[in-house]
């Protein structure tokens, strides 16, 4: 007798926490949630990308609309949603019991303003990710123009790097080599002002300071990058003071372990 009053204590105890769940989520489907709270995460100084612009573009989409319930918001939609944005690097939408619900987005740090040969401009991220421009946002990173086939909707550095019949006709890989080590030394960053492609497959730099160019030449490994600014930035410390900046027309790094230089007339 005591072992069914047991069970019989349970499966009561089993349908009264259910009447509960199921009441309490009847309830919270029909709340009216408060507006989102919106972060907005940004390495460095470049947000593309700000929480009102962010809820009005939602908001655009009937995704955000006034009183809205919480069976009425469509998370996994909005998540979508907002990582189709080319300035978005990730995104998290999640809600809690009551009435608050949250969007935390990761923005995507540009390292290149690229013009190709369309006269079409876009940016290329940290991580070798093409970027839309916007109307409203600028980025303070190395032009790059010229020869260059890329465009916005063009396969990422990775891709093409691993990819034999891209890695030859792409330019986007050889691109990222060069500004994302700009981009990641101090000395460079502040030195490099813009990147041409020319149509024989050299790059040819712009410094900030001096009246030369500096012919780069190809750009096909991390090490081959590495290599030549190690040089270039060698003669800038050793040679620079010595001749000045105004001496030479052209420095060339072209050719492995040596600088041809040549001087204004």
């Amino acid at each position: 007798m005591k072992n069914w009053m047991k069970i019989g204590l349970i499966i009561l105890t089993f349908l009264v926490v259910t009447l509960i769940l199921a009441t309490s989520y009847k309830v919270q489907n029909k709340t009216i949630l408060d507006p989102p709270q919106a972060y907005i995460h940004v390495e460095g100084e470049s947000a593309f990308l700000t929480k009102p612009e962010l809820l009005d573009r939602l908001k655009r989409d009937n995704l955000l609309v006034q009183g809205q319930t919480f069976e009425q918001v469509d998370i996994h939609k909005i998540e979508k949603y907002i990582r189709t944005m080319t300035e978005v690097k990730s995104v998290k939408v999640f809600a809690s019991i009551g009435k608050k619900w949250t969007i935390d987005v990761e923005l995507r740090k540009p390292i290149a303003r690229i013009f190709n040969q369309r006269g079409e401009s876009f940016y290329l991220d940290s991580e070798g990710h093409t970027m839309q421009p916007s109307e409203l946002h600028t980025a303070r990173v190395v032009v790059v123009n010229g020869f260059i086939p890329d465009r916005l909707n063009s396969e990422n550095v990775f891709h093409i790097i691993n990819n034999d019949s891209l890695i030859s006709i792409r330019k986007l890989d050889d691109i990222y080599r060069i500004t994302n080590y700009v981009c990641n030394d101090p000395m460079l960053h502040a030195q490099i002002a813009q990147i041409f492609l020319e149509k024989t497959g050299d790059f040819v730099l712009t410094p900030q300071i001096g009246g030369h160019r500096i012919v780069f030449g190809t750009a096909d490994s991390n090490a081959e990058v590495a290599a030549k600014f190690k040089k270039l930035k060698t003669f800038y410390k050793e040679a620079i003071p010595y001749e000045g900046w105004n001496k030479y027309s052209e420095i060339s790094l072209k050719y492995e372990n040596q600088i041809v230089c040549k001087k204004k007339n």
